[in-house]
This record gives C-alpha cells, structure tokens and sequence, in this order.
C-alpha cells in the first residue's frame, strides 16, 4: 500500500511558511513576562488548531519582547469546551478557544457557519467569516469579549454504508446527528435521526446503528468510518469555525503596543490556521482513500437539492435570528455571487 503523508507533514510546510524567527534581543534580554494569559482550549495537542494556537503564543511572546507571556492549555485540561465562553467572558480565565457555535444559545448570529449547504469552498468560508465578524464582534463586546481569530475546520462531508445518487437515497437511513442542525439535516432528508456523541461514534458504526452520517474527514479518520461505511462524498455541508476570545478587561490592562502586537501576531495565526485547515482536508481523504473508501464525486442533480435545502435552512435561520443575520447573509450572498 502507498504511504499516505501524514496530516503532521503535510501542515509543517504552511508551518514554516509563517515561521518568526524571535528577535535577538528576546534571547539576550530573558526578562521574565510581566503579564501571563491562560489560554484554554478543549481540543488535543495533535490538533491543528491547538498547534496554530501555541505557534500564536510563541508570536505574541517573541513581539512583546516576553512583555507577554501565553500559556495554552489544550484538551480541557484549564477548562471543559463548552464551559470556556463563559469563563473567559467571566474573567476566571484571561482568553480561550472554543467552537463558534457553542456561543450560539447566547449570540445567534454565531451560528452563522453552522447554517448548511450555503457555503460551498474555503474562499466561500471566509466570505461568510468578513460579513460575520463584524455582526459577530459587536455582540460579543456586549459580554466583555474581544474576538482575537477564527479559523475554520474542514468540511463536512457526507459517509454513507451505500452509493447516493440524491437526496432519496437517504429516506430512511439512520443517520447519526449531535446537534440541533444534524437533526433537523435528517429530518429534512427523511432518515431518521440516530444521536450518537464522539465518544460513542466507532461503536455506534462498528455495531450497525447507524449508517449514514455528516462529518469532517478527520472524524471520519478518529471514528474508523471505514469499517463499514464505504463511501464518502465531498458534500462540504458547512465549515464551522473555532474562535479565539479574551476577556475585555484583560485586553484593555495591556499597553498600546502590546495589544497591537496581540492583534498582529492574531491575523497572522489566522492566515496560518486556514492554510492548515486546508493541508488538513487534504490529508484526510487520502487517509479515507487509503482505507478502501469510495470518495465518489456528488452528482450534480445532488448537489442541486443540497442547495435548495441551503435555501430553505438559511430562510429559517432568518427568521429565527432576526436583523441581525440579514446583515450576515445579504452580504455573503453578494459577494459569494461576484
């Protein structure tokens, strides 16, 4: 069998093409950091996201000539993922990661990626990221939090135990959902909807519950899909973000120089992540390939439907959230359309 690349060789060249060298005079100077953040994040260490967020630190840190000093806490080690929001926006932790749509119980309009089969390619992703942010920043300055960088997974894409043509050939399927979106996703299509959280997701497949599901590549390759899901069809359903928050307050407490170092060393982190999002995508279907997987291009009368169900998604995403998401969605739209 041919070698696939692993994901970590793949993401060392963009890697190294942000490569900051430290300045001579931080290695001279060793002066102990005056200001420490303690940065909480629910993800592995081996996870690009948690990689771009130490090589963020190690940023920060060079600029502020160690004025600046960022410990990162990876796999809920300083906080649980679902718990970081709040903490950081308490002021218990100074900043933190965390997926975009877990703000979204408190601010709707940071579910905007989570809305499917509206965005259909990275450059699509990161259209739909300028019209959020600034929607998104004027929310989240209402709880005392300061949007640092974002940086979106993979897409999601479609397992399936048999070949899809179209919609049709998934009434019926059992198919594993986690979240308010994949369940309304299933009910749409007309399978039914099996929940299954990460944890349970390989037994859930190795055991026959369930038979079709929407999710990353790099679940697919954690959860070994290929033991008995034999197709996987590059639907890219929507690229959720993670997204890097401080405390207001902690922020502020820094000198002028300092924050535009943070803000600086910050585009720069999120440049970087989403060329590794995108070596990161590309490793997993080789992954998938190198197991057997069918990656079966989408038929296009498919394809059309998913579209249509983005329309019908984005239409009651509308209503449920208001003003506020006109202002994400018009201009998305324009501009997705140039």
């Amino acid at each position: 069998m041919k070698r696939i690349p692993s994901l970590a060789a793949l993401v060392l060249p963009v890697v190294a093409a942000f490569a900051m060298p430290a300045p001579a005079s931080v290695a001279a100077a060793a002066a102990p950091a005056t200001t420490t953040w303690q940065l909480a994040s629910g993800y592995s260490e081996e996870a690009f996201q948690t990689v771009n967020l130490r090589l963020f630190a190690r940023d920060v840190e060079a600029a502020t000539h160690g004025r600046l000093h960022v410990e990162v806490h990876a796999n809920n080690t300083l906080a649980k993922l679902g718990d970081i929001p709040a903490k950081v926006e308490s002021g218990e932790i100074p900043a933190g990661e965390t997926i975009l749509t877990n703000l979204a119980a408190q601010i709707p309009v940071a579910g905007a990626d989570a809305v499917p089969f509206i965005v259909n390619s990275y450059d699509d992703a990161q259209r739909l990221w300028k019209a959020q942010r600034p929607v998104l920043d004027a929310e989240l300055a209402k709880k005392g939090l300061v949007d640092l960088y974002a940086v979106a997974w993979p897409p999601q894409g479609l397992y399936s135990t048999k070949p899809i043509k179209g919609a049709a050939d998934l009434k019926g399927s059992r198919m594993r959902t986690y979240n308010a979106t994949t369940q309304r996703i299933a009910e749409q299509l007309g399978a039914k909807p099996v929940d299954v959280m990460m944890t349970d997701l390989n037994k859930a497949i190795t055991s026959g519950r369930i038979d079709s599901m929407i999710t990353s590549g790099t679940t697919g390759i954690d959860s070994k899909a290929w033991e008995q899901m034999k197709y996987f069809y590059d639907i890219r359903a929507w690229y959720p973000k993670n997204i890097v928050l401080v405390n207001r307050a902690a922020f502020d407490a820094l000198d002028p120089p300092t924050r535009d170092a943070v803000r600086a060393a910050a585009a720069t982190a999120e440049a970087r992540g989403w060329q590794m999002s995108q070596a990161a995508e590309s490793a997993s279907l080789k992954e998938l390939a190198s197991h057997g997987m069918h990656l079966d291009p989408v038929e296009f009368s498919f394809r059309t439907e998913l579209r249509e169900y983005g329309e019908r998604f984005s239409l009651e995403w509308l209503r449920a959230t208001g003003k506020e998401a006109s202002a994400i969605l018009i201009p998305y739209y324009v501009a997705a359309s140039r």
